[in-house]
């Protein structure tokens, strides 16, 4: 058990705990003297680790994704924690629990399951509930969706951040459904739910978050769309076209071709599906900006990168990061691997593609034409 965490540092803290290597990279000062940089990790954030002496020595002693025990003095440099590392050593994988080590939601997993039955005994399509049903009784596929994150760097970066930031987009779906009857809410709330299925193999979660080979080259929509072919060729009569509806969900969510869709949205459903996934994560995005920097002085935070810019918080909102006071979670935990209990009647080589705040509705329209059945040069093709 840890007994000090990234989120208990505090500034002039002497520090003497474990931490995950996250990344390792050695430099040249201007001086002509090495240094390395370190990124450390547990289970309630990230600090950035420097090292000034003896580093050949040291960094000789471990490897990216290794364990090591890190004696250090805190400070606080350009509004973030860093640690000023004076001697460190390996630790066995043995003598650590990793769910110590990696972020993990704040909700439980069984509460999150249980949303997800709930979810799936509320449709009323019986081809989109036997779909469900089909991924719900998958053992191995639901370790891996109560597990995995939703991404690597973008938003709900912890064990549990798919499951968490499908069920979130799955609320929101359900939510515009009620406004606008006209839409299908059997089949947004499924695509909702699916959306990132692909993610459950496209990452890799066991020590640190990162692609895996098959994500890096084919991606999780692809991938998910494969999942779902794969589930639906088991279903006796699958309505050809409401197949054909679901994959176009997969393939459009990301809403443009610049941030790695397929297809543009070309359903109403499809449309709502790209909005609501977009707002969860950037929300959660935010959230988990500002919860950084605790002890960063003044109104703003410091300038997100991913989002072009700085971020004003006036004390007024909770923005708790997720996974903070989570309790310690191992992967390999066994009710992660039991398939969901059944609820009583009544849930690539590149990264993520950056959303930035700038790509509004309003962008998207600008210099379009407004008639969305309208065919482009482009979808000619």
């Amino acid at each position: 058990m840890k007994n000090l965490y990234i989120e208990q540092i505090r500034e002039r803290d002497w520090v003497d705990s474990t931490f995950l290597v996250g990344d390792k990279t050695m430099a040249m000062a201007k001086n002509g003297k090495p240094y390395m940089t370190l990124r450390l990790a547990d289970r309630t954030g990230e600090v950035e680790g420097r090292v000034w002496d003896r580093v050949d020595e040291l960094a000789a002693c471990f490897e990216k994704n290794d364990f090591i025990n890190v004696k250090a003095k805190a400070s606080v440099y350009l509004g973030k924690m860093q640690l000023v590392v004076q001697e460190l050593a390996p630790v066995a994988e043995k003598d650590v629990d990793l769910g110590d080590f990696l972020p993990v939601s704040e909700r439980r997993v069984e509460d999150m399951r249980a949303e997800f039955i709930s979810r799936i005994d509320s449709l009323t399509d019986p081809a989109l509930k036997a779909l469900m049903q089909a991924f719900a009784d998958d053992r191995e596929f639901m370790r891996g969706y109560c597990v995995a994150p939703a991404a690597k760097a973008m938003h709900h970066v912890f064990l549990g951040g798919l499951l968490e930031h499908s069920l979130a987009v799955a609320a929101l779906a359900d939510d515009v459904s009620r406004r606008y009857p006209v839409v299908n809410r059997d089949l947004l709330v499924v695509s909702a739910l699916l959306h990132d299925i692909g993610k459950v193999d496209e990452l890799r979660y066991e020590r640190s978050f990162d692609y895996s080979d098959e994500g890096k080259l084919i991606g999780h929509i692809v991938m998910g769309v494969e999942m779902i072919d794969e589930k639906i060729r088991a279903i006796p009569e699958f309505p050809p076209q409401l197949k054909m509806l679901l994959k176009h969900m997969l393939l459009s969510h990301h809403g443009q071709y610049e941030f790695g869709s397929p297809k543009r949205p070309k359903t109403l459903e499809a449309v709502i599906l790209n909005f609501v996934d977009d707002l969860d994560s950037k929300i959660n995005g935010v959230c988990t900006h500002m919860a950084k920097e605790p002890d960063r002085e003044g109104a703003w935070t410091s300038y997100h990168r991913l989002y072009d810019r700085y971020f004003f918080r006036d004390g007024s909102a909770q923005t708790g990061a997720p996974a903070t006071q989570a309790p310690p979670v191992s992967i390999s935990e066994n009710s992660l691997a039991s398939p969901p209990p059944k609820a009583p009647e009544h849930t690539r080589g590149k990264e993520q593609p950056k959303r930035g705040f700038g790509f509004t509705l309003a962008d998207q329209l600008k210099g379009k034409s407004l008639d969305l059945f309208s065919v482009t040069d482009k979808e000619k093709e």
